[in-house]
């Protein structure tokens, strides 16, 4: 039997809340639906897409392979329902955006995509730059819209944001390491360890306010704007990481396996979403492209 688009479904939603419990709230369905569907889908596969264990589930490393595969199944599905429900802009027309470099990889990639196939007559450029610059840029009009981290959105009397997409913190581990086990993990734990610091769109300063609230001063070990250069540290064992879901991944470029683990107490989250400057009138080409971003987050968690 081929795997159908509800597996597909319920596969991604537990892949994206790491628990069947948590999936089958978003999904407003029962916990052995989607037991089942991941057990019909595995047999179809032939492959484990995730490890269970005392504590839960993880995915596999077939898994995390196969998750990109779902994912953009599931898009593809989208835009084709959207088809018939949207009108196409094929008339032409220009879309400045703005984007932050956190979002850039994990957030604009897909929605850009989706946009083109959708306008393709729409001349498209976009900026990548932080928060507070782009702020400006859309105050002044030379932006139409930005995908950006708006959790400490500055101006908001002059902008008008629209959430996409909130992501808790969370920790990140090297397998192996003695928390990966541990019940309950504090903010006390985590500052007897390494720190590895993400320094793009405020993640550096939020973290840093966290700790400082908490009155703990934590051992920074390297500090770095790459995403893929904290997995790659943090896999190897030379410290950990609190970064939010949003650009969590169970492997680094070299293979090793990072652990993902729930930290007790009232942690930040970061809240990605679209901005544009308040009271203006959005071109066309601007409102199409916040629709469909706004038909993605939708998408995200099927109901």
């Amino acid at each position: 039997m081929a795997f159908t688009i509800r597996q597909l479904q319920y596969f991604v939603a537990v892949a994206e809340q790491g628990s069947v419990t948590r999936a089958a709230q978003n999904l407003s369905i029962s916990q052995s639906s989607v037991t089942e569907a991941i057990k019909e889908l595995e047999g179809d596969l032939g492959v484990e897409l995730f490890e269970r264990h005392p504590r839960g589930l993880s995915i596999t490393y077939n898994g995390h392979q196969f998750l990109r595969h779902a994912t953009k199944i599931l898009a593809t599905v989208s835009d084709a329902r959207n088809s018939f429900a949207e009108t196409k802009n094929n008339t032409g027309g220009t879309l400045n955006i703005g984007v932050t470099s956190l979002v850039a990889g994990y957030v604009l990639s897909d929605l850009l995509a989706r946009y083109r196939r959708a306008c393709p007559g729409v001349e498209v450029s976009a900026i990548e730059d932080n928060g507070s610059y782009l702020e400006h840029l859309l105050v002044g009009g030379e932006l139409d819209v930005a995908v950006m981290v708006i959790s400490n959105l500055r101006d908001r009397l002059a902008l008008q944001a629209e959430i996409l997409e909130t992501s808790p913190y969370r920790l990140w581990l090297p397998i192996g390491h003695p928390l990966v086990s541990a019940d309950i993990i504090s903010i006390a734990d985590i500052t007897k360890e390494p720190l590895i610091m993400l320094t793009v769109d405020e993640i550096e300063e939020n973290t840093g306010k966290l700790l400082s609230a908490l009155g703990a001063r934590p051992h920074v070990a390297f500090r770095t704007r790459s995403v893929e250069a904290v997995r790659s540290l943090v896999a190897t064992g030379a410290g950990v990481a609190l970064l939010p879901d949003l650009v969590y991944r169970p492997w680094s470029l070299e293979g090793d396996r990072i652990e993902s683990r729930d930290v007790s107490g009232a942690l930040p989250v970061v809240q990605v979403g679209m901005v544009w400057r308040k009271g203006s009138s959005l071109p066309q080409a601007a409102r199409d492209f916040v629709g469909i971003a706004e038909a993605m987050r939708s998408g995200r968690t099927p109901r």
